[in-house]
């Protein structure tokens, strides 16, 4: 199987776990097994850099790129992750007009040494801002990820959706910056993907029901697609619905539609649905979500689909799989081989396992909270590295001659390796094993050098030194030995054993016999609870009758269908905000309205206040 491409609007990065199939191990890992996918690239992550949690950065085999906003909260936001197994970037930047700064660095993007740069940026005065939206306006949301493969340079956007007029000139100007940019590395003579929620009608086949739409706005096709950025983004893919003529610099098309490109007559190929409307299971959308390919990469790709069927967001995954191998000129090349930095891959054979020195700045593994840190599986797999051993100072002796007989050029000793084993000697010396050993010995509660001052104790009752370990906890029934017991028990404990932390003593077998006192006192305990319980018989039918009054059922409304109403709260600004109501549980039609005596929903709506349980619907 080839290399695997997928892009998806997640609408929240931890939003997909409440969803089935995710939410069985909702892990990352899980996920992008179940996606089968090498590159994801996520929009709408809505998270900022302080919510950024371990399982989101340090996932098993991938590697991670994020852009965050810098001002709004939960809002936007790109991430990347690469399979290290399959394929490594080479370089990696934030942002689509290159004004951001790598992390721990004051220079910006375009003005980095240009081995360091990817480069097409946008050049005095090919682009035109609108407003007062500025380069480091367009950067600052978190709406774009830029990875450099020696194979291709990979976009991974979230374009700005059209809500309202106040933000129709940001929306216009991330567009060309957009197209400004993918224009510039294809004149490079790099190969281009552009993967993402782009937020952007292509054409009729692209929505549900466009005909009634713009019979109520009372447009024509050529009007619905000529609006500034639709106008843009169809002048960049091939086959692009444009009027001409065409605008000036955007003559020739660039980019192809992979998803069209192998399914040129499919209908209602939908990625993006109304989740307040419930349009989903009438498949009443529009496809927003794209991966696009630059012209000379185009044979690459083996298939092209949208996952529909993959719950977890008001989206649905799309993806796009670039074959094993590739053509490049007369040559066919291995497409791992060009998805790495050269020395990993050749003939499709790694070379070398990928390792933290490949990590580039702009990886989130390199954050400081994430920097330096293993997963808990690494503690288990990965051998730890044999540490030196370091004499204690009342060995100095013996440590001294060990030094005189191991340095270099020392009369009657040849040269030690470091795998080989110190001379004897005719003092004792501790051995790496029985000194890592010691190291783990508590400390006597009797301090055996002279030499060193004795602590403070605070002032307090006193407290007998325990000789014993752990104590059993038949220990806690048992009632206090006198003073004459206690030394006799002692004489008779057994011969102590040396454990793992010292010396530890062996209890007597007598302790693990319970003294008949205890027992009669248990009895007598369990005598009294019984007879304090016959006072009070437990009634099952009673309890379960007082609890059903006040959890019972809540009785609902039925909707002209007979079913079951939905209840819903208002969100919408104004006197009704925060009431809730019922209405009719089914989808929306096709139509995108409601409905009577059809199969969609129907026009039921009743305010949760007016309704009486005892009213018929």
């Amino acid at each position: 199987m080839g290399l695997r491409i997928t892009s998806w609007n997640v609408n929240g990065i931890r939003n997909p776990f409440g969803y089935q199939p995710w939410r069985e191990k909702k892990s990352f890992e899980a996920m992008f097994d179940i996606l089968e996918a090498d590159i994801v690239v996520m929009q709408e992550t809505k998270i900022q850099r302080k919510d950024l949690q371990d399982d989101m950065v340090l996932v098993p085999g991938w590697d991670v790129f994020f852009s965050l906003p810098r001002h709004k909260k939960g809002y936007a936001g790109v991430a990347i992750y690469t399979r290290n197994s399959v394929c490594a970037p080479i370089r990696a930047e934030e942002g689509i007009v290159g004004v951001l700064c790598p992390p721990n660095s004051t220079t910006q993007f375009k003005d980095l040494p240009k081995d360091q740069q990817i480069g097409g940026y946008p050049q005095p005065g090919q682009l035109q801002l609108r407003g007062n939206i500025d380069d480091l306006t367009l950067d600052s949301e978190g709406r774009c990820v830029i990875l450099e493969f020696p194979a291709f340079v990979l976009i991974g956007t979230y374009s700005p959706a059209n809500r309202d007029e106040t933000r129709d000139d940001f929306r216009l100007s991330y567009m060309e910056a957009l197209d400004v940019r993918v224009r510039n590395l294809v004149a490079m003579g790099k190969r281009v993907i552009v993967t993402g929620d782009l937020n952007v009608i292509r054409d009729v086949p692209d929505t549900a029901n466009l005909a009634e739409r713009l019979r109520k706005e009372n447009m024509t096709t050529a009007d619905f697609f000529s609006a500034p950025s639709r106008r843009v983004f169809n002048q960049l893919l091939f086959e692009g619905n444009v009027a001409s003529p065409r605008d000036e610099g955007r003559e020739d098309a660039v980019l192809w539609d992979l998803c069209r490109l192998f399914h040129p007559t499919r209908e209602g190929m939908f990625t993006c649905w109304d989740t307040k409307k419930n349009t989903r299971p009438g498949n009443f959308g529009s496809r927003i979500d794209y991966v696009l390919c630059s012209n000379d990469m185009k044979s690459w790709f083996v298939d092209s689909n949208i996952q529909e069927g993959l719950m977890g967001s008001d989206h649905c995954p799309v993806f796009a799989i670039l074959n094993d191998t590739v053509q490049i000129g007369d040559e066919e090349i291995f497409i791992k081989d060009i998805m790495n930095p050269p020395g990993v891959f050749k003939n499709g054979n790694r070379l070398r396992d990928w390792t933290a020195k490949d990590l580039l700045p702009m990886s989130a593994k390199l954050i400081p909270e994430f920097d330096r840190r293993r997963n808990i599986k690494d503690m288990f797999f990965k051998k730890p590295a044999t540490s030196k051993v370091v004499p204690t100072p009342s060995e100095g002796a013996s440590t001294n001659q060990v030094d005189n007989s191991e340095r270099p050029g020392a009369s009657g000793s040849p040269t030690s390796t470091p795998n080989s084993r110190p001379p004897s000697s005719s003092t004792p010396v501790a051995s790496p094993s029985k000194l890592s050993s010691s190291s783990l010995k508590r400390t006597s509660s009797v301090s055996t050098s002279s030499g060193k001052p004795q602590k403070k104790v605070r002032a307090g009752p006193s407290r007998e030194p325990s000789t014993k370990g752990q104590s059993n906890l038949m220990g806690f029934f048992k009632p206090k030995a006198t003073d004459n017991e206690t030394k006799t028990s002692e004489e008779k404990t057994a011969p102590s054993t040396s454990g793992l932390d010292g010396i530890v003593e062996a209890e007597p077998s007598s302790s693990l016999v319970e003294p008949e006192s205890s027992k009669s006192d248990i009895g007598d305990s369990k005598s009294d609870s019984a007879c304090a319980d016959d006072e009070y018989v437990f009634d099952p039918i009673q309890a379960k009758e007082s609890w059903s009054k006040l959890l019972g059922k809540r009785i609902v409304p039925k909707c002209e269908h007979g079913d079951d109403c939905i209840s819903l709260v208002t969100k919408k600004p104004g006197m009704n905000r925060g009431r809730s109501f019922f209405i009719c549980p089914r989808p929306i039609g096709p139509s995108g309205e409601k409905e009577t005596g059809t199969q969609w929903r129907c026009g039921t709506f009743i305010w949760s206040s007016e309704w009486k349980p005892n009213r018929p619907s």
